[in-house]
Protein backbone atom coordinates (compact mmCIF):
# COMPACT_ATOMS: atom_id res chain seq x y z
CA UNK A 1 0.00 0.00 0.00
CA UNK A 2 1.40 3.65 -0.88
CA UNK A 3 1.36 6.51 1.48
CA UNK A 4 1.21 9.76 -0.08
CA UNK A 5 2.69 12.81 2.46
CA UNK A 6 0.87 15.94 1.18
CA UNK A 7 2.55 19.60 3.42
CA UNK A 8 0.11 20.19 5.62
CA UNK A 9 -1.14 23.26 7.23
CA UNK A 10 1.97 24.74 9.50
CA UNK A 11 -0.12 27.67 10.83
CA UNK A 12 -2.24 30.38 10.85
CA UNK A 13 -2.82 31.97 7.57
CA UNK A 14 -0.27 30.26 5.68
CA UNK A 15 -0.83 28.41 2.00
CA UNK A 16 2.52 26.92 0.72
CA UNK A 17 5.80 26.27 2.31
CA UNK A 18 9.55 25.82 0.90
CA UNK A 19 11.01 22.47 1.32
CA UNK A 20 14.42 22.74 3.11
CA UNK A 21 16.20 19.93 3.19
CA UNK A 22 15.29 15.95 2.82
CA UNK A 23 16.16 13.93 5.45
CA UNK A 24 15.74 10.48 3.71
CA UNK A 25 16.35 9.37 -0.09
CA UNK A 26 14.23 7.26 -2.52
CA UNK A 27 14.73 3.60 -1.65
CA UNK A 28 15.55 4.04 1.99
CA UNK A 29 13.75 2.23 4.29
CA UNK A 30 12.02 4.04 7.28
CA UNK A 31 10.12 4.13 9.99
CA UNK A 32 6.67 5.17 11.12
CA UNK A 33 6.80 9.02 12.58
CA UNK A 34 10.89 8.72 11.44
CA UNK A 35 11.88 12.10 10.15
CA UNK A 36 11.42 12.52 6.09
CA UNK A 37 11.53 16.12 5.68
CA UNK A 38 12.01 19.98 6.98
CA UNK A 39 10.22 22.40 5.66
CA UNK A 40 10.84 26.16 6.08
CA UNK A 41 7.58 28.19 7.03
CA UNK A 42 7.43 31.71 7.94
CA UNK A 43 9.24 31.73 11.01
CA UNK A 44 10.97 28.71 11.77
CA UNK A 45 11.60 24.83 10.05
CA UNK A 46 9.26 21.94 10.99
CA UNK A 47 10.40 18.87 10.50
CA UNK A 48 7.75 16.38 9.01
CA UNK A 49 7.69 12.66 9.83
CA UNK A 50 6.99 9.54 8.27
CA UNK A 51 3.03 8.63 7.79
CA UNK A 52 4.13 5.06 7.93
CA UNK A 53 7.11 2.70 7.67
CA UNK A 54 8.07 1.39 4.04
CA UNK A 55 10.18 2.19 1.50
CA UNK A 56 10.95 5.87 0.31
CA UNK A 57 9.33 4.56 -3.29
CA UNK A 58 9.30 8.92 -4.84
CA UNK A 59 10.50 12.08 -3.69
CA UNK A 60 8.54 14.77 -5.42
CA UNK A 61 9.58 17.92 -4.88
CA UNK A 62 13.00 19.25 -4.70
CA UNK A 63 14.93 21.34 -2.00
CA UNK A 64 14.36 24.88 -2.10
CA UNK A 65 10.76 24.53 -4.28
CA UNK A 66 7.71 26.34 -2.59
CA UNK A 67 4.80 24.52 -3.16
CA UNK A 68 1.15 24.87 -1.83
CA UNK A 69 -0.41 23.44 1.32
CA UNK A 70 -2.10 19.58 -0.02
CA UNK A 71 1.07 19.30 -2.24
CA UNK A 72 2.10 15.23 -2.31
CA UNK A 73 6.20 15.50 -1.69
CA UNK A 74 6.78 12.11 -1.21
CA UNK A 75 5.34 8.96 -1.45
CA UNK A 76 5.94 5.69 1.04
CA UNK A 77 5.49 2.16 0.07
CA UNK A 78 3.34 1.01 -3.14
CA UNK A 79 4.93 -0.68 -6.50
CA UNK A 80 6.93 2.52 -7.29
CA UNK A 81 4.37 3.09 -10.60
CA UNK A 82 5.77 6.69 -11.63
CA UNK A 83 4.08 9.83 -10.51
CA UNK A 84 5.48 13.20 -12.10
CA UNK A 85 7.33 15.36 -9.90
CA UNK A 86 5.81 18.66 -9.36
CA UNK A 87 9.01 20.16 -10.53
CA UNK A 88 8.66 19.10 -13.84
CA UNK A 89 6.09 18.40 -16.10
CA UNK A 90 6.14 14.95 -17.75
CA UNK A 91 5.22 16.96 -21.56
CA UNK A 92 8.36 18.28 -21.92
CA UNK A 93 11.56 16.24 -20.72
CA UNK A 94 13.43 16.80 -23.42
CA UNK A 95 14.01 20.44 -23.88
CA UNK A 96 16.05 22.82 -21.54
CA UNK A 97 13.39 24.20 -20.04
CA UNK A 98 11.63 21.07 -18.72
CA UNK A 99 14.89 20.95 -16.73
CA UNK A 100 13.35 23.80 -14.44
CA UNK A 101 11.32 23.92 -11.86
CA UNK A 102 8.17 26.19 -12.45
CA UNK A 103 9.35 28.70 -9.87
CA UNK A 104 12.87 29.21 -12.17
CA UNK A 105 11.24 28.93 -15.03
CA UNK A 106 9.02 32.07 -13.91
CA UNK A 107 12.06 33.43 -12.84
CA UNK A 108 13.46 33.42 -16.15
CA UNK A 109 10.47 35.02 -17.81
CA UNK A 110 10.45 38.05 -15.38
CA UNK A 111 14.48 38.51 -15.93
CA UNK A 112 14.29 37.74 -19.65
CA UNK A 113 16.53 34.95 -19.75
CA UNK A 114 16.36 32.04 -22.51
CA UNK A 115 16.31 28.69 -20.56
CA UNK A 116 17.46 27.21 -24.09
CA UNK A 117 20.76 29.25 -24.07
CA UNK A 118 21.54 27.87 -20.50
CA UNK A 119 23.35 24.83 -19.36
CA UNK A 120 21.90 23.74 -16.02
CA UNK A 121 24.60 22.80 -13.12
CA UNK A 122 22.32 21.25 -10.72
CA UNK A 123 21.60 17.74 -10.18
CA UNK A 124 20.86 15.80 -13.72
CA UNK A 125 21.72 18.88 -15.38
CA UNK A 126 18.35 20.31 -13.94
CA UNK A 127 18.89 24.56 -14.51
CA UNK A 128 18.62 26.25 -10.80
CA UNK A 129 17.68 29.60 -9.87
CA UNK A 130 21.21 30.65 -9.58
CA UNK A 131 21.84 29.32 -13.12
CA UNK A 132 19.10 32.10 -14.64
CA UNK A 133 20.03 35.07 -12.23
CA UNK A 134 23.46 34.49 -13.35
CA UNK A 135 22.49 34.79 -16.89
CA UNK A 136 20.64 38.03 -15.98
CA UNK A 137 21.93 41.05 -16.89
CA UNK A 138 23.34 44.00 -16.22
CA UNK A 139 24.24 42.41 -12.96
CA UNK A 140 25.96 44.44 -9.86
CA UNK A 141 27.21 43.15 -6.22
CA UNK A 142 26.59 39.96 -4.40
CA UNK A 143 23.12 38.43 -4.80
CA UNK A 144 21.27 35.72 -2.68
CA UNK A 145 17.80 34.69 -3.65
CA UNK A 146 15.58 35.59 -0.98
CA UNK A 147 14.34 32.39 0.62
CA UNK A 148 12.92 30.25 3.62
CA UNK A 149 12.35 32.96 6.81
CA UNK A 150 13.65 35.82 4.88
CA UNK A 151 11.08 35.40 1.46
CA UNK A 152 8.16 35.13 3.90
CA UNK A 153 9.09 38.10 6.09
CA UNK A 154 9.41 40.18 3.07
CA UNK A 155 5.72 38.61 2.02
CA UNK A 156 4.51 39.27 5.42
CA UNK A 157 5.27 42.97 5.68
CA UNK A 158 4.85 44.07 2.48
CA UNK A 159 0.93 42.83 2.89
CA UNK A 160 0.75 44.22 6.82
CA UNK A 161 2.28 47.60 5.21
CA UNK A 162 -0.10 47.21 1.91
CA UNK A 163 -2.95 46.47 3.97
CA UNK A 164 -3.10 48.16 7.37
CA UNK A 165 -3.86 52.05 7.98
CA UNK A 166 -1.17 52.26 11.05
CA UNK A 167 -0.56 55.11 13.18
CA UNK A 168 2.33 55.17 15.93
CA UNK A 169 1.26 56.34 19.58
CA UNK A 170 4.53 56.79 21.82
CA UNK A 171 5.06 58.16 25.60
CA UNK A 172 7.94 58.13 28.06
CA UNK A 173 7.88 55.86 30.59
CA UNK A 174 9.63 55.52 34.36
CA UNK A 175 11.14 51.83 34.70
CA UNK A 176 12.60 52.83 38.06
CA UNK A 177 10.09 50.20 39.50
CA UNK A 178 11.13 47.57 37.13
CA UNK A 179 13.54 44.78 37.33
CA UNK A 180 15.34 45.45 33.98
CA UNK A 181 16.47 41.59 33.87
CA UNK A 182 12.61 40.29 33.41
CA UNK A 183 11.45 43.85 31.84
CA UNK A 184 9.95 42.11 28.77
CA UNK A 185 8.47 39.48 30.94
CA UNK A 186 6.86 42.41 33.15
CA UNK A 187 5.82 44.65 29.76
CA UNK A 188 3.88 41.13 29.06
CA UNK A 189 1.88 40.48 32.21
CA UNK A 190 1.59 44.68 32.24
CA UNK A 191 -0.38 44.11 28.29
CA UNK A 192 -2.08 41.72 29.04
CA UNK A 193 -4.01 43.04 32.07
CA UNK A 194 -4.52 46.31 30.17
CA UNK A 195 -5.72 44.20 27.22
CA UNK A 196 -8.67 43.01 29.43
CA UNK A 197 -9.55 46.93 30.02
CA UNK A 198 -9.75 47.70 26.32
CA UNK A 199 -10.47 44.66 24.36
CA UNK A 200 -10.43 46.34 20.87
CA UNK A 201 -6.33 46.09 20.76
CA UNK A 202 -6.66 42.15 21.74
CA UNK A 203 -8.75 41.91 18.34
CA UNK A 204 -8.78 41.04 14.79
CA UNK A 205 -10.61 42.20 11.95
CA UNK A 206 -12.37 39.40 9.69
CA UNK A 207 -14.56 40.85 6.86
CA UNK A 208 -16.56 42.84 8.05
CA UNK A 209 -16.95 41.48 11.77
CA UNK A 210 -14.17 42.85 14.32
CA UNK A 211 -13.26 39.91 16.50
CA UNK A 212 -12.98 40.20 20.06
CA UNK A 213 -10.71 37.66 21.60
CA UNK A 214 -11.17 36.92 25.42
CA UNK A 215 -7.70 35.12 25.54
CA UNK A 216 -4.06 36.39 26.14
CA UNK A 217 -1.70 34.74 24.41
CA UNK A 218 0.89 37.19 23.27
CA UNK A 219 3.56 36.82 20.72
CA UNK A 220 7.27 38.36 21.24
CA UNK A 221 9.23 39.34 18.68
CA UNK A 222 13.09 37.32 18.61
CA UNK A 223 15.36 37.71 16.16
CA UNK A 224 17.51 34.70 14.87
CA UNK A 225 20.40 34.33 12.68
CA UNK A 226 17.45 33.18 10.30
CA UNK A 227 15.49 36.30 10.76
CA UNK A 228 12.96 37.98 12.97
CA UNK A 229 10.14 35.19 14.59
CA UNK A 230 7.07 35.79 16.80
CA UNK A 231 6.90 32.97 19.47
CA UNK A 232 4.07 33.08 21.51
CA UNK A 233 3.42 33.06 25.25
CA UNK A 234 0.08 31.58 26.34
CA UNK A 235 -2.44 32.87 29.08
CA UNK A 236 -0.02 36.06 30.06
CA UNK A 237 -3.02 37.28 31.98
CA UNK A 238 -2.64 34.02 34.23
CA UNK A 239 0.75 33.84 34.83
CA UNK A 240 3.32 35.74 37.27
CA UNK A 241 5.91 37.53 36.51
CA UNK A 242 8.89 35.12 37.20
CA UNK A 243 6.68 32.28 34.96
CA UNK A 244 6.15 34.57 32.37
CA UNK A 245 10.35 34.81 32.78
CA UNK A 246 10.94 31.67 32.20
CA UNK A 247 8.66 30.78 29.30
CA UNK A 248 10.00 33.84 27.53
CA UNK A 249 13.53 31.91 28.30
CA UNK A 250 12.62 28.67 26.66
CA UNK A 251 10.62 30.09 23.68
CA UNK A 252 13.41 32.74 23.02
CA UNK A 253 16.11 29.62 22.57
CA UNK A 254 14.27 27.30 20.75
CA UNK A 255 13.15 30.00 18.46
CA UNK A 256 17.45 30.94 17.88
CA UNK A 257 17.90 26.80 18.13
CA UNK A 258 15.32 26.58 14.86
CA UNK A 259 13.31 24.10 17.12
CA UNK A 260 9.66 25.63 17.92
CA UNK A 261 6.73 23.96 17.42
CA UNK A 262 4.56 25.07 14.82
CA UNK A 263 1.74 25.85 17.14
CA UNK A 264 4.45 27.79 19.41
CA UNK A 265 4.16 30.53 16.31
CA UNK A 266 0.92 31.17 15.78
CA UNK A 267 -2.29 32.50 17.44
CA UNK A 268 -1.20 35.51 18.95
CA UNK A 269 -3.75 38.04 20.05
CA UNK A 270 -1.19 40.96 20.54
CA UNK A 271 2.56 41.44 20.23
CA UNK A 272 5.41 43.00 21.85
CA UNK A 273 8.59 43.99 20.77
CA UNK A 274 11.84 45.08 21.98
CA UNK A 275 15.50 45.32 20.75
CA UNK A 276 17.46 45.52 23.90
CA UNK A 277 20.71 47.81 23.93
CA UNK A 278 19.67 47.69 20.14
CA UNK A 279 16.74 49.29 20.42
CA UNK A 280 17.26 52.93 19.64
CA UNK A 281 15.41 55.34 21.82
CA UNK A 282 11.46 54.72 20.25
CA UNK A 283 10.53 52.40 17.58
CA UNK A 284 7.46 52.28 15.02
CA UNK A 285 6.73 49.01 14.69
CA UNK A 286 4.81 47.49 12.18
CA UNK A 287 1.40 45.47 13.30
CA UNK A 288 1.79 41.72 13.33
CA UNK A 289 -0.60 40.65 11.08
CA UNK A 290 -3.79 39.47 11.42
CA UNK A 291 -3.33 41.60 15.09
CA UNK A 292 -4.54 45.36 15.33
CA UNK A 293 -1.96 46.47 17.72
CA UNK A 294 1.62 46.03 19.09
CA UNK A 295 3.68 47.57 21.50
CA UNK A 296 7.29 48.33 21.35
CA UNK A 297 9.95 49.15 24.46
CA UNK A 298 12.52 51.45 23.73
CA UNK A 299 16.04 51.52 25.28
CA UNK A 300 16.08 51.29 28.83
CA UNK A 301 18.54 54.29 30.27
CA UNK A 302 19.67 56.48 32.71
CA UNK A 303 18.43 59.88 31.85
CA UNK A 304 17.75 63.20 33.89
CA UNK A 305 13.92 63.93 34.53
CA UNK A 306 11.50 66.12 36.51
CA UNK A 307 10.15 64.81 39.47
CA UNK A 308 8.50 67.16 41.94
CA UNK A 309 9.91 70.12 40.25
CA UNK A 310 13.48 68.60 40.86
CA UNK A 311 15.82 67.46 37.90
CA UNK A 312 16.55 63.61 39.41
CA UNK A 313 18.52 60.44 37.31
CA UNK A 314 16.06 57.79 36.91
CA UNK A 315 15.84 54.81 34.43
CA UNK A 316 13.73 55.95 31.28
CA UNK A 317 12.53 55.09 27.85
CA UNK A 318 9.84 55.17 25.26
CA UNK A 319 6.59 52.71 24.93
CA UNK A 320 5.11 52.93 21.40
CA UNK A 321 2.08 51.45 20.45
CA UNK A 322 1.32 50.67 16.37
CA UNK A 323 -2.10 50.25 16.06
CA UNK A 324 -4.62 49.66 12.99
CA UNK A 325 -6.80 53.05 12.58
CA UNK A 326 -9.91 50.62 11.04
CA UNK A 327 -10.72 49.19 14.68
CA UNK A 328 -8.79 51.26 17.28
CA UNK A 329 -9.31 54.86 17.54
CA UNK A 330 -6.30 57.27 18.01
CA UNK A 331 -7.74 58.33 22.02
CA UNK A 332 -7.96 54.24 23.07
CA UNK A 333 -4.83 53.81 21.91
CA UNK A 334 -3.15 56.29 23.90
CA UNK A 335 -5.49 55.32 26.91
CA UNK A 336 -4.40 52.20 26.50
CA UNK A 337 -0.68 53.12 26.28
CA UNK A 338 -0.62 55.47 29.19
CA UNK A 339 -2.75 52.34 31.29
CA UNK A 340 0.16 50.26 30.21
CA UNK A 341 2.86 52.85 31.65
CA UNK A 342 0.51 53.35 35.09
CA UNK A 343 1.04 49.35 35.89
CA UNK A 344 4.65 49.45 34.75
CA UNK A 345 6.03 52.42 37.26
CA UNK A 346 3.13 51.25 39.94
CA UNK A 347 5.35 47.76 40.24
Amino acid sequence: MAYELKLPDLGEGLTEGEVARWLVAEGQEVAEDDPLVEIQTDKTTVEIPSPAAGKVTQILVEEGQVVPVGTVLVVIGGDGAVVHKSTVSGSEPQSRSGKATPLVRRIAQELGVDLESLTGTGPQGRITEDDVRGAASPREGRREPIRGVRRLIVEHMTRAHREVPAVTWVEECDFGSVELNRLVATVLKACAESLQEFPELNARLEGDEIVYLERYDLGVAVQTDQGLVVPVVRQCDSRSVDELHSELERVAEAARAGTLAADELRGSTFTVTSAGKLAGLLQTPIVNHPEVAILSIGRVAERPVVRDGQIVVAPTGYISVTFDHRVVDGARAAAFGLDVIRRLEAR
